[in-house]
C-alpha cells in the first residue's frame, strides 16, 4: 500500500480469539462473532491508514518508511527517523490522528449517525446489542472518534507525545522535551496497569508497551545527542583481525574464540573485497575446513571516517548491519560496529 509493506504480527490472531471469547461469554452465536472480528478487521484497516498518514507525511521529509506492522494494541509505523525538526515533527504526528478525524467525518456525513447522537442511553445500548449495518457504523464511528482522544494524549509513544515534545522542543530543546513527554508516558503505562488489574487485563499488555517505548524513545534522543558533532574516526575498531579470502573458517573460529571480535573485514591486494559477520560463521561452523571466500559477503557498504556517528546509527537501523568496514580517503582505517558505538556512548555519558 502506497509501497510500503503492511505486515500482520502473529499476535494479531490472539486479538481476534479474544474478540470471539468474549463475544462467547455474553451469549452470542456464529453471526455475531463473525459480526465482531469483521468489525475488528474494518477498524485495523482505518488503523493501517492513520500510520499510512504519518509515514506519507514523513515521506514529504525525504524519511523513509519500512513498513507497517499490525499487532493486537494497534500499528506501528517503522518509519527511518523521526524529523528532528519541531515543526516536520508535529505535522507528522498530527498526521494520524487526522485520518481518523476524516473517516469519522465521512461516516457522519455518508450515514445517519447523527441521530443516534441524540438517543438515551437505553436507545444507544439496544442499538450497539443489535448486531446490523447501522450498529456496525455507529461503532465504527464512535471507534475512530476513540482513538482521536486516545492517541492525542499528551505521552509518549501516543501520537500526542510526540505533538508535546515537538512544541517543547521549540522552547527547551529536544532532549529535554522528550524526558518530559517519556515521563509522562510512563506515568499513563503505570495508570494503566493498575486499572488492568482492576477492569481488563489486555490494558496491562498496553501498559508494558506504553512504558517500554516510552523509555526506549528518551534513551535513544540521549544517545543520538551524545553522539552530535562526533564522526566515526572518534570511535571506530582500529585493531582488529583481517582475513584474506583463501584463510579457513577454522582459523576464523580460533580468533572468535581467541578474543571479542565477531565481524571480519577480508582483505586483498590491499582492497576490501568482502565482510565475514558473525552470523555467516555461526551458520558454517560444521564445516571449518572452507575457505572464506565462501562464506564471505561480497556485497558490503563501506564508510568514510569523516561520517557523523548519528548517520551510521541511522544506517544501522536502515541495513539492519552492526558492522561496516571504515575508509579513510579510499584507503582502508578500520570498521565501525554497534558495540564500539555504545562503548563510545557509555564513555561519553560518564566522562560529561
Amino acid at each position: 500500500m502506497a509501497g510500503i509493506k503492511i505486515e500482520v504480527h502473529w499476535t494479531f490472531s490472539l486479538l481476534l480469539l479474544w474478540v470471539v471469547f468474549l463475544d462467547a461469554q455474553r451469549g452470542g452465536n456464529l453471526f455475531t462473532a463473525l459480526f465482531n472480528i469483521g468489525f475488528v478487521l474494518v477498524l485495523f484497516f482505518c488503523v493501517v491508514l492513520h500510520e499510512l498518514g504519518h509515514a506519507l507525511t514523513a515521506r514529504k521529509f525525504q524519511i523513509k518508511t519500512h513498513q507497517i506492522t499490525l499487532l493486537p494494541i494497534g500499528g506501528v509505523a517503522s518509519l527511518e527517523k523521526m524529523p528532528e525538526k519541531p515543526g516536520q515533527e508535529l505535522l507528522v504526528a498530527l498526521a494520524g490522528p487526522a485520518v481518523n478525524v476524516v473517516i469519522a467525518l465521512l461516516l457522519i456525513l455518508l450515514f445517519p449517525i447523527t441521530k443516534y447522537l441524540t438517543m438515551d442511553q437505553a436507545g444507544i445500548e439496544l442499538l450497539l446489542k443489535t448486531p446490523n449495518f447501522q450498529g456496525f457504523i455507529f461503532y465504527l464511528f464512535l471507534a475512530n472518534a476513540m482513538l482521536v482522544v486516545f492517541n492525542l494524549i499528551p505521552a509518549f509513544p501516543m501520537d500526542g507525545g510526540r505533538v508535546l515534545r515537538a512544541l517543547l522542543a521549540y522552547k527547551m530543546g529536544r532532549v529535554k522535551a522528550t524526558a518530559i513527554a517519556s515521563s509522562l508516558g510512563q506515568l499513563l503505562a503505570v495508570f494503566f496497569f493498575m486499572l488492568g488489574l482492576l477492569i481488563n487485563p489486555f490494558l496491562i499488555l498496553i501498559a508494558f508497551f506504553i512504558f517500554i517505548s516510552a523509555y526506549g524513545e528518551n534513551k535513544m534522543v540521549k544517545q543520538t545527542s551524545l553522539l552530535q558533532g562526533h564522526t566515526i574516526k572518534e570511535a571506530m575498531l582500529t585493531k582488529i583481525t583481517l582475513l584474506h579470502p583463501d584463510n579457513t573458517l577454522q582459523e576464523v573460529i580460533d580468533v572468535v574464540l581467541a578474543g571479542t571480535e565477531k565481524d571480519f573485514v577480508v582483505m586483498a591486494h590491499e582492497q576490501i573485497v568482502g565482510v565475514v559477520y558473525h552470523k555467516d560463521i555461526i551458520k558454517h561452523a560444521h564445516t571449518p575446513s572452507i575457505k572464506v571466500k565462501e562464506i564471505m559477503q561480497a556485497s558490503f557498504k563501506t564508510l568514510e571516517a569523516s561520517t557523523d556517528l548519528v548517520q551510521v546509527m541511522e544506517m544501522i537501523a536502515s541495513e539492519k548491519r552492526n558492522f561496516f568496514p571504515v575508509t579513510d580517503k579510499n584507503k582502508f582505517s578500520g570498521a565501525i560496529d554497534l558495540t564500539n558505538i555504545s562503548e563510545f556512548i557509555l564513555l561519553r555519558t560518564h566522562g560529561s
